[in-house]
């Protein structure tokens, strides 16, 4: 699907806000939220939007419309997958109209689309591909239980030396897992924690 360039895009929501996750966390920005997903995390938040088919199809312009009718010009693009889909003609029309482009991506999927900052979640339901280990800017491991502190660190030795590390409790088990988060990264300094800061907010 990634070698096909797309003049249309599944989009299950978009909107204003204010990022609440890793590095971006309390930034204004224009949410993408692209349909379609085959990566199946059994925590996932937004299962809705696993199928493409429930959503409309938007043209680019549409999209990058619905984002220029805001002050803020940091785009995030996320899913569901976004990369199901070949983006580069979609960041192409967002950096010609003074947008940043940042990414939210499983890495489960080949690397489209021209960004200003990649953020690499990899999940153990579908094994991501080697050229993000390269390319994230930030990695951003979901801890569900403590098993997934080693696997972050397998993650963690394979990006590049300037990638950000961030530990983020899945919202649902936040209480449990938060103090195992806290004592880890004042263990391990390289670490950084990402909370869900826009669920505190109460805003998209």
């Amino acid at each position: 699907m990634t070698e096909t360039i797309q003049s249309k895009l599944p989009v299950m929501e978009a909107f204003y806000t204010i990022q609440g996750e890793g590095h971006f966390s309390g930034t204004p920005a224009y949410f993408i939220r692209l349909g379609g997903c085959d990566v199946g995390c059994v925590w996932c938040d937004v299962k809705d939007s696993w199928d493409a088919s429930q959503w409309p199809e938007q043209t680019l312009d549409e999209i990058v419309a619905g984002a220029q009718a805001y002050k803020g010009r940091l785009a995030v693009i996320t899913g569901g997958e976004p990369l199901m889909y070949n983006l580069d003609e979609l960041t192409a029309k967002l950096h010609r109209n003074d947008f940043k482009t940042n990414i939210e991506t499983s890495g489960a999927h080949p690397l489209s689309g021209s960004w200003d900052w990649i953020c690499f979640s990899p999940k153990k339901f579908k094994q991501p591909r080697e050229e993000f280990y390269e390319k994230a800017d930030e990695l951003k491991v979901v801890v569900y239980n403590k098993s997934d502190f080693k696997w972050a660190e397998s993650h963690a030795a394979r990006v590049n030396p300037d990638c950000l590390l961030y530990l983020q409790p899945e919202w649902d088990k936040s209480e449990k897992m938060l103090p195992a988060i806290i004592d880890y990264v004042k263990d391990n300094p390289r670490w950084n924690i990402s909370l869900q800061t826009h669920k505190f907010m109460q805003i998209p």
